[in-house]
């Protein structure tokens, strides 16, 4: 039988430590600690502190990092999430028994409390003058002496916990993503939308072209989906007389993972009446440059080896357009026999799968375009046949008023003039039906209910989603999802199993 605790990180000697101060009567794991000062209160009031100890005690509490020991006096550095200081531990302040306890005890990764007056050092560093010290928590796991490279990346995203104890280019990543959100919520308010939460266990999953995870209810007797999108609730509450909605949603799609995809993923999806795709570009626009000049306070930011800039206007194709200027290629302008050759003469994958030039402009434009989008921009008016809830456009058959943004080869935002018409996507809607019964597993169900919905009237309407984590990614220059996502999904290590066989961050796309 395999021994359970095989793969926990317990440290034998700190153990032993935690049980000799068990048997001497020594709390270990307090309630509570009162703490009255953060170390960045402390830094900011005593800014101006000379060598002399202040008047007035402090009373802080975090994290040990490093323990140097001097013989009758101790330096060590306490951090919390403000950030660090330096405590000055004396052996003549606290006398032999409470320091030689200290330095037998208390080590790298224990959390404690400590009371003491503010000095600066000889050095200039602002220090804590330490007067007690109060064990909070005794770590049993050791902290990594380097936690960094390539041979621990995967032990950074499974244990996230000790990447953000360590790493402080970590914490301000998802300082940075929570940031982001929220300066996205704002606008979003400000703006007289409104903020609705849609079913996450649908009965019938839709808003995207992907494959869900499946779940079943005890109690209805019914198999139920995690949501790929809240899409067509939010539309719904469109018919209902909401004319300004969105949803910061997490989104859950069974898809591969890999650098710029994770099967639970968060999206902003916004939904706006009376509105076209066109002032969706706009919103999407603002939304995202405003929220990069509150970050960086300026338009152009690095990104890997380039600097992005996000100044608007931003560059507008259509995906026709989009193709011939980076390929050469004008799609309309050859039969797709000529189009077949040309697919394999670039080595694009599939090349008998397509059917249509417009089948043929899609292919061409995700192999050989997209990775060269790297400033911002729109690609609009995609193939009615791969956008089964956008308006038809206006001027061009067979095409729809659809936009992406591409952001350095990467997909952030998708939107459209959203369809309105309960025939048209009746027979959309079964037209996708048929690709999944034919065995297109990304193909979407029919939902009727949705179909009734819009059949009691949707006014015109815009809509757009918003990739929450590439935007990240691409504000705080990380190039893997894994790392702007606080937990992604990895496979589940068996007791004794060495991390090993995930995707790695990669350069480039």
């Amino acid at each position: 039988m395999t021994n359970p605790t095989e793969n926990l990180a317990f440290d034998q000697i700190r153990l032993d430590k935690v049980r000799t101060l068990q048997k001497k009567g020594v709390t270990i794991f307090p309630h509570t600690f009162d703490r009255q000062n953060t170390v960045a209160e402390i830094k900011t009031r005593y800014a101006d502190i000379t060598h002399d100890k202040s008047v007035e005690a402090v009373s802080t509490a975090g994290r040990i990092y490093i323990v140097r020991n001097h013989g009758k006096t101790l330096f060590a550095d306490l951090g919390d999430e403000s950030g660090k200081i330096q405590l000055y531990i004396r052996k003549n302040d606290l006398g032999e028994e409470q320091f030689d306890f200290i330095n037998q005890f208390i080590e790298r990764g224990d959390i404690i409390g400590v009371t003491g007056h503010v000095f600066r050092t000889k050095l200039g560093e602002i220090t804590i003058w330490v007067d007690t010290v109060t064990i909070l928590c005794k770590a049993v796991c050791s902290l990594p002496e380097k936690f960094h490279g390539l041979k621990d990346i995967e032990k950074r995203y499974r244990q996230r916990y000790v990447d953000l104890i360590v790493n402080e280019e970590s914490r301000q990543t998802f300082r940075n993503r929570s940031r982001i959100i929220s300066l996205i919520r704002r606008y979003l308010d400000d703006h007289g939308f409104l903020e609705f939460e849609t079913p996450i266990l649908q009965p019938v999953y839709g808003g995207a072209n992907a494959r869900p995870f499946t779940s079943y209810h005890n109690f209805l007797d019914q198999k139920l989906f995690l949501r790929i999108a809240p899409e067509l609730y939010l539309k719904r509450l469109v018919v209902g007389g909401f004319e300004k909605v969105f949803e910061i949603a997490r989104n859950f799609r069974n898809e591969a993972v890999d650098t710029h995809h994770n099967p639970e993923f968060t999206m902003v999806e916004i939904y706006w009446a009376y509105r076209d795709f066109k002032d969706m570009m706009a919103l999407t626009e603002e939304i995202i440059s405003s929220t990069i000049n509150e970050i960086h306070g300026k338009y152009q930011i690095p990104f890997e080896n380039t600097v992005l800039n996000f100044e608007k206007p931003w560059k507008k194709l259509s995906m026709a357009d989009a193709v011939l200027e980076h390929t050469g290629i004008d799609i309309f302008a050859h039969t797709v026999d000529e189009l077949r050759e040309l697919s394999r003469q670039n080595k694009l994958d599939e090349p008998d799968k397509p059917t249509s030039q417009r089948e043929f402009l899609v292919h061409f434009f995700e192999g050989l375009v997209e990775e060269k989008l790297i400033q911002p921009t729109f690609i609009h008016d995609f193939p009615v046949e791969n956008s089964p809830l956008a308006k038809r456009h206006r001027t061009k058959e067979g095409f729809t008023e659809r936009f992406e943004l591409f952001i350095y080869g990467m997909e952030v935002a998708n939107g459209f003039s959203e369809l309105n018409d309960p025939i048209d996507q009746k027979e959309r809607f079964e037209a996708q039906d048929e690709k999944r019964r034919l065995g297109d597993l990304e193909a979407q169900m029919i939902d009727y209910d949705f179909i009734n919905a819009i059949g009691y009237g949707m006014p015109p309407t815009g809509g757009v989603g918003i990739g929450i984590d590439r935007l990240v990614m691409l504000l705080t220059n990380n190039n893997s999802i894994k790392e702007v996502i606080l937990f992604p999904s990895m496979k589940t290590l068996k007791p004794g199993e060495e991390e090993g066989g995930e995707e790695k961050p990669e350069a480039g796309n």
